[in-house]
């Protein structure tokens, strides 16, 4: 038993001799972990830094290239316009109102708003003309519990909004010295929680709250018409504490894409046309810009080399229903289709094109404009004649039809892409451009290249102005532009917004642009930050940044990372399946063994010169097609994780990736046919729009096969087909969406290697 005692005493004393010695670990030890766990955590985190960056990279490009996109088929919108009548002697009445109004805005649209009976069992708000704060408090409550407001209110609203805007300068003037401090805010883009949230945490627009909103407030989210009809009631509380910039979005040729024409239909399905008719009008009646205390430019996009704010604020603004659409005028007498055949045979890859500047005449149009001030009126400005004013960028991209440089003493600069010809005006026509005579330059085209550089262009940090080819419209402005700006009108900042941002904001030019953005989670849950900026007295922006989420909290950094890369790499899948042949096509032409093997910077290459998204391939390889054993990229693997939705074996494998990728454009035309909202338009109709879109594509389908098709999609074989249904026959299927999850998990788990 002592021997028991004496052994259990023993083990005993080695435990705390063991204990005592974990307690004082050696110190270069201690310092070897540390530096390992460091270096373990950076890497860690310049993967995800990686990761995060590319996916924003997929996600700016695919819109921008949706853009250009809008702006081929604000194109095939007018072509349709002038075809359609041979098959309805009516025409397509939504398209035909929007593209061509018979009515100027200015004029007056009659409203039959006081005939529209609001029945008893409606729960909504009641508006009383002139708005109270009680109101506008009702508004929000309303929308706060998803309520919709009723159509006849709807109408009366944007009537008096039409009425005050009617009043009111291209630019706006406001001063500090009645208020504390102005509050900018940028593109909501329909996020109806985004406004909410900035009420709540800046306070509601008041004398003491004033507010510029800078454009972009609809298209995109699902709220729309509740965001826009906020703004306006709160424009019309207090018209000279609530300030609206129009925004590229504000367009009605852009609505028909992006979704708020859309959602004005399903919302008010018997007044829908009305309504969409006057928020046409409104849209295109507000003011272009502000100005505060004469030291800060606000716009929605930017300015180019040509942008002159004395002509800007002469201009009749209302007449540029569009900047998608030439003025009529301009293009009126030129043959389209002949030049665009001719220039199909011999297409460029070049997407940029030169332009020269064109002189002004002083407008002679001096509308009784009512200028305003936070507090206070001021003294209407003087229109200026400047002999070196013009309304586009010398550089101003596709959407601007271009003037001949003699009109100007202004050298023709010349495209990195393409020569300077003076001779010869380069028009749009869907995926290529045509070759035409230039018309001599009217009033009315250079009020237009204005309004199209301040509401598409962006920055850059290269000198000089160039063509904005990645959007497809305005320019690109470099710091000397933006100095050149500032100094000839004595200010010393410029906002802008259209660029979603990932902290919600972003200086470039050496501070003197802003980039202020207000939609939080724009392109994914947990994409980016919201923010706002607030002015006061010494001109010194401060920057106010929030999301808006309901699950983005409860995921950690990684987990928010993977989502949005997952959303961003099915995004860019599908636009690998819908240019197959085409990659395919330039593939091969480096696989001279016909192996389905390609080196990777073969693979590389090709998709950046067919896609030309300026993307990292190389960094995404791994998500988008295998190796073999030697290291060459097999390339078929890119399009084998993707199907489409219904087979459909009529349908011949050229004119089914013309469907898939221009299947949200034909979506678009078949719901403005669709006159009733059946979801089903007659054989003929189908027929006749196809053929229509497939000519003014120049896809070479002939008219058996559109007949084939036709038939075999009238499933109950009554005449008519269900849109819905075909549709869904060219959606891009992923057949195996675990994969990316799967690989991640495994990039994840490298972490610890």
């Amino acid at each position: 038993m002592g021997c028991g005692t004496s052994v259990a005493t023993e083990t005993q004393g080695k435990i705390v001799e063991q204990d005592d010695t974990a307690k004082t670990p050696c110190p270069a030890l201690t310092m070897k972990a540390a530096v390992l766990i460091q270096r373990w955590y950076r890497r860690y985190m310049a993967r995800l830094e990686m990761r995060r960056r590319y996916t924003w990279n997929i996600f700016q490009s695919i819109e921008y290239a949706g853009e250009q996109d809008q702006l081929q088929l604000s194109s095939f919108f007018s072509f349709m316009l002038d075809n359609f009548t041979q098959l309805n002697e009516n025409g397509p009445d939504l398209i035909s109102q929007l593209l061509d109004p018979v009515v100027d805005p200015w004029l007056g649209r009659e409203t039959g708003y006081n005939l529209i009976p609001v029945p008893e069992s409606y729960s909504g708000p009641r508006l009383l003309f002139p708005l109270s704060v009680s109101d506008t408090n009702s508004l929000l409550g309303a929308f706060k519990e998803q309520q919709t407001l009723h159509a006849r209110y709807v109408l009366q609203l944007l009537h008096e909004t039409k009425k005050l805007l009617k009043q009111m300068p291209n630019i706006t003037h406001l001063s500090t010295s009645y208020t504390s401090e102005i509050t900018i805010c940028g593109d909501l883009h329909g996020r109806l929680d985004d406004l909410l949230l900035i009420f709540y945490k800046n306070g509601l627009p008041s004398a003491e709250t004033p507010y510029v909103f800078n454009g972009d407030f609809v298209d995109r989210g699902k709220k729309s018409v509740e965001v826009v009809i906020l703004l306006l009631a709160y424009l019309l509380l207090y018209p000279d504490y609530m300030h609206l910039n129009r925004g590229n979005h504000e367009d009605h040729i852009m609505n028909l894409r992006y979704g708020f024409t859309r959602e004005v239909m399903q919302k008010y399905k018997t007044h829908g046309r009305e309504i969409l008719q006057l928020f046409q009008d409104v849209f295109s009646l507000l003011p272009v810009a502000t100005v505060i205390d004469g030291k800060i430019l606000i716009v929605h996009g930017g300015i180019s080399d040509q942008t002159d704010l004395d002509f800007l604020s002469s201009i009749e603004r209302h007449k540029v229903k569009s900047a998608l659409r030439f003025p009529r005028r301009s293009l009126e007498k030129l043959d389209i289709d002949q030049s665009q055949r001719q220039m199909k045979r011999g297409r460029s890859t070049a997407s940029s094109r030169p332009s020269s500047s064109c002189s002004h005449s002083k407008n002679q149009r001096t509308p009784n404009q009512r200028k305003r001030r936070c507090g206070q009126r001021r003294q209407d400005t003087t229109v200026s004649t400047s002999s070196s004013s013009s309304s586009s960028s010398s550089s101003s991209s596709l959407c601007s039809p271009r003037t001949p440089s003699a009109l100007s003493p202004r050298p023709c600069p010349s495209s990195p892409c393409m020569p300077c010809n003076v001779n010869v005006l380069q028009v749009p026509f869907l995926d290529s451009l045509s070759s035409v005579a230039p018309p001599l330059p009217l009033q009315h085209d250079l009020e237009w290249k204005q309004i199209v550089d301040i509401l598409w262009s962006d920055p850059k940090a290269q000198e000089g102005c160039s063509p904005n080819i990645f959007r497809g419209g305005g320019c690109y402005f470099g710091p000397d532009v933006t100095q050149r700006l500032l100094t000839q009108h004595g200010l010393q900042l410029l906002i802008r917004s259209h660029e979603c941002k990932q902290e919600g904001y972003e200086l470039c030019h050496g501070g003197k642009v802003i980039t202020i953005f207000s939609a939080s989670n724009y392109y994914e849950e947990g994409s980016n930050r919201g923010a706002y900026i607030k002015v006061g007295r010494e001109l010194v922006p401060r920057f106010y940044q929030y999301q808006v989420s309901r699950t983005t909290r409860k995921l950690t950094l990684t987990q928010r990372v993977r989502v949005a890369e997952g959303s961003a790499l099915k995004a860019l899948k599908e636009k690998l399946f819908s240019h197959r042949s085409e990659l395919l096509s330039g593939l091969q032409q480096y696989d001279h063994k016909n192996t389905g093997n390609v080196s990777v910077s073969d693979w590389a290459q090709v998709l950046e010169s067919v896609l030309r998204l300026d993307l990292p391939w190389r960094t995404l390889r791994p998500h988008l097609a295998r190796l073999a054993p030697d290291g060459s990229v097999e390339y078929i693997s890119c399009f084998e994780d993707m199907e489409s939705g219904i087979p459909l074996p009529q349908v011949t494998p050229n004119m089914a990736e013309t469907l898939f990728r221009y299947r949200t454009d034909i979506e678009i035309i078949f719901n403005i046919i669709d006159k009733d909202h059946s979801g089903l338009i007659s054989i003929e109709e189908f027929r006749h729009t196809w053929r229509l879109f497939s000519a003014h594509l120049g896809v070479d389908i002939d008219d058996r096969a559109i007949d084939d098709l036709a038939r075999s999609i009238d499933f109950n074989k009554d005449g008519s087909i269900d849109f819905t249904e075909f549709l869904e026959a060219f959606r891009v299927v992923h057949k195996l969406e675990n994969k990316d999850q799967q690989l991640n998990e495994k990039m994840d788990g490298d972490k610890y290697s």
